[in-house]
């Protein structure tokens, strides 16, 4: 496995995301898409400090754009240039905005490569784990697959996460129980600092 340089490490990535007005809600999501992306890294036997940074950082513009969605994942390629991340980082990230209809610069672009299925699936996945977690009274601790997938099917539950772009995850080679248990047990691994227990 190939480490790739990173220009940033871990705690500069976060305090370039503090820079801008988070919501609570946000951070916790760019935390919990870090800790899927790097147990699917470890699960690929990929790089996992390259994969986090990527859903640690995948929506570092959404404090500038949430009220102009059309911008959002377009106005990133400045913010991490600026900090000196490369073409193929930046590129990556932009890639879980394709297919938007939104973002009229994205809508008709696909993505094509696992470590794009991978952001797009996790970053979409955290909405509905965080969701049900808070549905049992913030718990995680004994969630499990079975209850996550009910909901999961359950098209009006969390309705604005895409579950089409969830099961892009099988286009990893994972299946999506595979995928939420995976996730359930990354997510868990940080529940005091996001909130559950």
């Amino acid at each position: 496995m190939e480490k790739k340089k990173l220009p940033i490490n871990r705690e500069q990535a976060i305090e370039l995301l503090k820079k801008y007005p988070q919501e609570e809600s946000d951070m916790n999501h760019y935390l919990e898409s870090e800790t899927i992306m790097r147990a699917l890294a470890e699960k690929f036997e990929e790089d996992g400090e390259y994969w986090g940074m990527l859903g640690l950082l995948h929506d570092v513009d959404w404090a500038l754009t949430k009220n102009e969605v059309a911008e959002h994942c377009i106005k990133v390629e400045e913010i991490l240039k600026d900090v000196g991340f490369d073409e193929e980082f930046i590129q990556i990230i932009q890639s879980h905005g394709y297919g938007h209809e939104v973002i009229p610069k994205f809508k008709d672009k696909q993505r094509t490569e696992k470590i794009e299925y991978a952001l797009a699936a996790s970053e979409t996945l955290t909405g509905i784990i965080y969701a049900y977690a808070l549905m049992r009274g913030k718990k995680i601790s004994d969630m499990e697959v079975k209850g996550l997938k009910k909901k999961f099917k359950d098209k009006a539950f969390a309705a604005n996460c895409d579950r089409e772009i969830i099961k892009e995850i099988e286009k990893t080679g994972l299946t999506l129980d595979e995928f939420l248990e995976l996730s359930i047990n990354a997510i868990k691994k940080i529940k005091d600092e996001i909130g559950l227990s």
